[in-house]
């Protein structure tokens, strides 16, 4: 073969077949049904790539090339054998790609041959995923990775040695993993929090089942949630999935378990697998089922009407006229709010007042100061009544004041941070995001909330980085369970960042003087008040006027059971 025809020929082999499949048509008949709950997954269509093998006479650098992008096959099973035939026979079962990934900017890619059999290839990695599916945002992060390589008796080059997983560009990284929700319970077990990971679509029943049972949770959650599955008890290798129906077999230990403690597991393992698109599970040990009912969970669910303070009053949005929620709306009457997050059950709110202070006020028609530091941030309101606080200056200096007894310093809060623009915790109370000041940028981060050694402590575990916002942090809110949603000014712009909690996050260009945001029913219902108190939501790309003269666009934490 001719040096140009084996050029064209290398080239060629970047071009990846994409074979689409599992195209459903739409529902004819039927009820009508809501959107998608957080935590479920949403239908779509799987894509496949089928990058080509080693080329006869290709060079060091061309076969590193050519591996690297044999990264978009994890085939069946997800032992990526398009990728294992660039590496040499006695170095194919040693090479790890399940070890994680390295997501990156593939035109940003610089291979160099360093010597006879060397290869280093520069790259600007943008995230990365372990051996857990567990994300982590990066910097564009500059990296090198060196590959070795050996002539084979045929006079082939293969690789010898090379780091442990896949790399993947950014736009290819979705379409070859897919986010799944691995779901573990709250404290007090009432509502489940998904732990995003990211998995081979051809084992996701699998990963999904050894993630929960077999592995541990991901740092930043690790105490923050619970599983009812106990140490001990584990999940056999692989999980057979059958008309929507998932048999997951587990070890003999689990048999010590009572019936509450099943249907947990049951709970835990439905939700979970729901992002897979399985319907049911079945628990079994040695090929016996196990009886067990999904115990009951509570949603995080919010009305599909915003929440506002009018010059008619506070209560639900419905075209010109405000729905009242008991005791709450006659009490905003006696205050002067600028900020509003209103508990599940709508028996209580926590106030940013007008003078500056925190304050919590229930549907009993009572209110109470609780914060009267400077410089105080719109507060939060946690599951059992507790109200969030903290100065602006002082990220440090977060206290929590319960329904009863005295404020509670939280340990560990925000380290590193020099300053903080707005928080806001989770609606199942187990995760605090903020946007803080550090290293002289302003950051989303967020942090499993803890228990400590000590009744009626709580502590923040270390912040997991979510974005970067290249801008400043106006406000943020939780649009779902996964998904945090932080206003940001960035010069003469304002964007809202839809900045998923283990993913990647999108930006949509917003109206210039939006000042607050809330969330909806679903992503496409967040919702924006303009500094001149114009009230907008989001249809598709562009932001429409829904109503005016909104004081204060509330938050809400849920909605009664």
């Amino acid at each position: 073969m001719s040096a140009e025809r084996r050029l064209f020929a290398w080239l060629g082999a970047a071009l990846l077949a994409v074979v689409l499949t599992a195209c459903a048509g739409l529902p004819t008949s039927g009820p009508v049904n809501p959107g998608r709950a957080p935590g479920e997954a949403e239908g779509s269509q799987e894509v496949f790539f089928r990058p080509v093998g080693p080329l006869p006479g290709a060079t060091p650098q061309q076969i590193v090339e050519g591996f690297i992008r044999a990264g978009s096959a994890p085939g069946a099973g997800a032992r990526w054998e398009r990728a294992r035939e660039f590496l040499a026979p006695g170095f194919r079962s040693a090479w790890r790609p399940s070890a994680g990934v390295i997501i990156d900017l593939e035109n940003d890619r610089v291979p160099v041959e360093t010597g006879e059999g060397l290869v280093s290839v520069s790259l600007t990695v943008v995230g990365t995923t372990d051996a857990r599916g567990s994300y982590q945002q990066a910097d564009e992060a500059a990296t090198t990775l060196s590959y070795e390589l050996a002539q084979q008796d045929d006079g082939e080059w293969r690789i010898t040695s090379a780091p442990d997983g896949v790399v993947l560009d950014r736009a290819l990284f979705p379409s070859v993993f897919h986010e799944y929700a691995v779901m573990y319970f709250s404290p007090g077990w009432e509502y489940l929090v998904p732990d995003v990971r990211w998995f081979p679509t051809t084992t996701a029943a699998t990963s999904i089942v050894d993630a929960l049972v077999n592995r541990s949770k991901s740092d930043w959650l690790d105490g923050a949630v619970f599983s009812a599955f106990p140490e001990g008890v584990e999940a056999r290798p692989t999980v057979p999935v059958s008309a929507g129906v998932a048999e997951v077999e587990l070890t003999e230990s689990v048999l010590a378990s009572d019936t509450q403690a099943l249907d947990r597991m049951q709970a835990q393992l439905e939700a979970s697998l729901a992002t897979a698109n399985v319907t049911a599970v079945q628990m079994s040990v040695d090929g016996t089922p196990l009886e067990a009912t999904a115990a009951p969970v509570r949603s995080t669910r919010i009305p599909g009407a915003p929440l506002v303070l009018t010059e008619l009053g506070f209560g639900y949005l419905a075209g010109d006229e405000l729905e009242p929620v008991a005791g709450l709306t006659d009490v905003m009457t006696t205050v002067d709010p600028i900020a509003i997050q209103t508990s599940a059950d709508r028996d209580l709110a926590a106030l940013l007042l007008r003078t500056g202070e925190v304050a919590r006020v229930r549907d009993d028609r009572t209110s109470v100061v609780l914060d009267e530091r400077a410089g105080l941030l719109d507060p939060t309101i946690g599951p059992g009544g507790g109200v969030w606080s903290v100065p602006r200056e002082d990220p440090s200096a977060l206290h929590v004041f319960p329904l009863a007894g005295e404020p509670i310093d939280v340990e560990g809060a925000f380290p590193d941070a020099t300053g903080i623009e707005a928080f806001s915790l989770s609606r199942d109370g187990t995760r605090l995001a903020a946007v803080v000041t550090a290293g002289g940028r302003s950051v989303l981060w967020v942090a499993g909330v803890g228990r400590g050694a000590d009744e009626g402590t709580i502590v923040l575990d270390e912040p997991l980085l979510l974005s970067v916002l290249g801008g400043s942090g106006v406000d943020v809110a939780w649009l779902d369970d996964q998904t945090v949603g932080v206003l940001v000014r960035q010069d003469d712009t304002t964007v809202v960042l839809e900045q998923a909690v283990g993913g990647p996050g999108t930006t949509v260009v917003a109206p210039r003087d939006a000042a607050s945001l809330a969330g909806g029913t679903s992503l496409s219902n967040v919702r924006l008040r303009g500094e001149d108190g114009a009230l907008y939501v989001r249809r598709g790309s562009t932001w429409q006027q829904a109503a005016a003269g909104i004081r204060v666009l509330a938050t809400q934490q849920g909605a009664p059971q």
